[in-house]
Formats: structure tokens, C-alpha cells, sequence
């Protein structure tokens, strides 16, 4: 697809009835918010000028802000998402890899609670000698963030300019990123925008935030797990398969080898939640010890990137290949390994406490969007952009949906920093569980 450049060589911006205007007023972005509120289509003019106008600071967050909420109620049509997903992507540099390198492959999740698997896949993927060139976000709305995760590994630098990418992919065949400030840098501005104003499930918006960074990578294969169910942004199948016809036209439409999977997130995904606590259970699934549905899914998602037969993959994370490939990640960007061997001494929540069956039956209820706004609430995520996460916070020893469980048992533990956020946690995850009697 060819880029859109905001001018007047630009055929699409000269057709577009606001930007005829350029030459004698300044870019009008009220009428452009004013449109889309009112229902209108933007032209890709207009959205590739707002998009650079956006990048260069011309437009405030306020009117972005606008914008987005816009967008959130009227929604966009599939030629207005495709461009704003590829101004977006041309906001900044696009990676450019060397000729004959291995083949470039990666995946995204569209958020979930408990949701570790990059931190599981990457290093997998990589011991097979593919590159994968990760950029990962920070956590949106009630799910975590991969970088808010690695970063609670001591000393991790999330922030590699290109040089440093391209030295350690070329090196150990994986790194793990956040947005640098001309990596798409739209897109990060909006990203963050979208958490702390309620616009985070807009269907195209996601499109465009996630499909720009994955298209600037440069992929030959790329592999998107899309949510659903009460952790996720998308709360039904339906509205999760329009989210993945619409990503994984994005992907094939612009030369990446793409398949996207549809996985339930009404229980959190693995045993924790909580930015620490999934660090330390996605170092036990490295090593052969993981959660099978964990496990799982990482296996069903690595096989769309691979040839490779499953057992294959599955032996990676017994024999400690894949275990000893996330090391050499954490010692290339500047982490301490020792400290995942000793863990408690980094990362110990000041009060630890469990909440208790009161009924013998089988666990039928585990909901993921409650356990997921609690930990937001405990401190494990974000309110408002200036918001510091404390990474020792979150829940561990969740039960799965199906276990049996007696009077006493632990259906789940809470991690807090004082006394009241851990009391105020519990009584909001009694309404989490659900147990059918015997």
C-alpha cells in the first residue's frame, strides 16, 4: 500500500472538501472532530493530516481525545480504518531488515487477564531460529501490559532505540521493546490517551493501533490471539470475530503472512494476575512447570508462526531451552537473571491474604473482568497516565473453572500493599466466584 503524505502533492488531500481550505487557513481539526461526531466519513487526506498534525504537536490531546470518543460512538468505515492504521504506522521509522535474514514473526493479544504468553513465546519462538522483533505495550484498561511485566524484573530497559535492536536480534534472535518516540509515535500518544478516556474498545481504533506497530515491524508472519469474554475489551464471540476479520485483513492486505485465533477470557489465564506474579509464573512454565491452559495456548499460537510439530515445541519448555533463551534476553537488556531465582526478596506484597470457600461444589465462576479491575484497584495498573504501578501487587493460586473445592480451601490470594486495599479486594472478589454445590 502506498504512503499518504499530508500536502498538496497529495491527490487525496487536494479531493478532500476540508484541506482544499490548507492554502489560506490553518488545518481546520474542529471540522474534521465535527464530521466524524456527526457521522460523516473522513477522507484518507484528512486522516493522514490529522494523524501528522497529531505526531507533530499541532493537535492537543484534548482534540485527539475528541477525536477518539468520535470514533468510539460512530465508528469508522474499513477504507477509514485502513488509513488511519497506515498513517499511523508512517508516523515514525519502519524497521528494515537485513537481506537473507531468518524470517520475522510475532504476536499480539488484544488483552486479557493473566495474559503472560509473550513473555512465554518469545523466547520459545526464538530458540528455533526465527527473529522476533516484539514491541509490546503497557497496560490498557483492566489488562496488563508486557512491559509493565518485564519491568519489574530489576534493572530491564524497555526502551531499545533501533541500532540496539538490531545488534541483539542479530545476536540472540528476539527482543522485547515499548514504542520509542519515532516508532509509530501516533499511535503511542493515542495509546495512552485511550486508557485513561474510556475509548479503549473502539473496534478500529484498536485495528489501527495494533496492525500500525505490527506493520512497522516488518513481519512475515504474524499471529493475533483476539479476547473475548469478561476480561476482554471485546465481551462476545461476535463482537471478537468482526475484531478479527478486520486485523487479519490488515495484515494480509499489506504482504504479512496472517492468522488470528479467538480464545475465551471469562477466567484469567494461568494461576495469577499481577505484574510480578506473572513474571514468576511464565519463569515456571519456561522451565516445564506451567499451567496447562498457559501452556496451550503459547504451543497453539507458536505452531501458526512455525512449521514445527508441536512436541517439538512442547519439549523446549521441559528440557530448559526455551527457559535458558529468556535469560539471554533479560541479560541483553540489562536485567539481573539471579533475581528470578529469588524472587520474594525483590517482589513481597506487605499484606498476603486468601479468600476462602464457604460451600463444598465445583467452581463454575472465576470472572476474569472483576479479578482484572481489582487489580487495577490494588495498585497493579493504571487510573490516569501519571499513575506508578506497584509490580508486587495483583492475585495468585487462582482455581480454575471445574476444580472441586471444600469450606476453607483458597480459592484465590491477595496481594496488597496495606491492610484496607487487601480488605476492600476480598469483599469485591467474593462477587468473582461462583461454586455450584455437590
Amino acid at each position: 500500500m502506498r504512503r499518504i503524505f499530508f500536502g498538496e502533492k497529495n491527490p487525496l488531500f487536494a479531493k478532500s472538501p476540508v484541506c482544499q481550505l490548507f492554502k489560506t487557513v490553518d488545518f481546520h481539526i474542529p471540522a474534521l472532530i465535527e464530521r466524524k461526531r456527526d457521522g460523516g466519513e473522513l477522507s484518507p487526506g484528512d486522516i493522514a493530516g490529522l494523524v501528522r498534525a497529531f505526531t507533530a504537536g499541532d493537535v492537543p490531546d484534548y482534540q485527539m481525545s475528541a477525536f477518539a470518543m468520535a470514533v468510539f460512538f460512530r465508528g469508522m468505515s474499513d477504507s477509514e480504518t485502513a488509513a488511519l492504521t497506515v498513517a499511523m504506522r508512517d508516523s515514525g521509522r519502519v524497521f528494515h531488515w537485513p537481506a537473507g535474514s531468518p524470517p520475522k514473526v510475532d504476536k499480539h493479544s488484544t488483552g486479557g487477564v493473566g495474559d503472560k504468553v509473550s513473555l512465554v513465546l518469545a523466547p520459545l519462538l526464538a530458540c528455533e531460529g526465527l527473529w522476533v522483533p516484539m514491541i509490546a505495550g503497557r497496560g490498557l484498561g483492566l489488562t496488563g501490559g508486557t512491559l509493565d511485566k518485564l519491568e519489574s524484573i530489576p534493572g530491564f530497559d524497555v526502551h531499545l532505540d533501533a541500532a540496539r535492536c538490531l545488534r541483539q536480534i542479530e545476536s540472540i534472535g528476539v527482543f522485547i521493546s515499548g514504542q520509542t518516540d519515532d516508532f509509530c509515535p501516533a499511535d503511542k500518544r493515542l495509546y495512552a490517551l485511550r486508557d485513561v478516556t474510556a475509548t479503549v474498545p473502539s473496534q478500529p481504533l484498536i485495528i489501527a493501533s495494533i496492525m500500525s506497530k505490527k506493520l512497522a515491524e516488518s513481519l512475515d508472519r504474524l499471529v493475533l490471539d483476539v479476547k473475548f469474554g469478561s476480561g476482554a475489551f471485546m465481551k462476545t464471540r461476535a463482537e471478537a470475530e468482526q475484531l478479527a476479520t478486520g486485523l487479519g485483513a490488515a495484515g494480509c492486505d499489506n504482504g504479512v503472512r496472517t492468522a488470528v485465533v479467538l480464545s475465551a477470557m471469562d477466567e484469567p489465564l494461568g494461576r495469577t494476575a499481577g505484574n510480578a506474579l506473572e513474571v514468576r509464573e511464565a519463569v515456571e512454565t519456561l522451565r516445564g512447570n506451567g499451567p496447562r491452559d498457559l501452556v496451550d495456548l503459547t504451543l497453539a499460537l507458536a505452531g501458526l508462526l512455525t512449521d514445527l510439530p508441536r512436541a517439538k515445541l512442547e519439549r523446549r519448555l521441559r528440557d530448559g531451552t526455551a527457559h535458558q533463551k529468556f535469560l539471554e534476553i533479560v541479560e541483553c537488556q540489562g536485567g539481573d537473571p539471579r533475581a528470578l531465582d529469588d524472587w520474594d526478596s525483590f517482589h513481597t506484597a506487605a499484606v498476603i491474604r486468601p479468600l476462602v470457600a464457604t460451600s463444598r461444589g465445583k467452581l463454575v465462576r472465576m470472572d476474569a473482568g472483576i479479578i482484572g479491575r481489582v487489580c487495577v484497584g490494588l495498585g497493579g495498573g493504571r487510573s490516569k497516565m501519571t499513575d506508578r504501578i506497584n509490580p508486587a501487587v495483583g492475585i495468585s493460586g487462582l482455581r480454575k473453572c471445574g476444580e472441586e473445592v471444600s469450606p476453607g480451601e483458597a480459592l484465590l490470594t491477595v496481594h496488597a500493599a496495606d491492610e484496607a486495599a487487601c480488605g476492600l479486594a476480598l469483599n469485591a472478589l467474593r462477587g468473582a466466584v461462583g461454586i455450584q454445590p455437590d
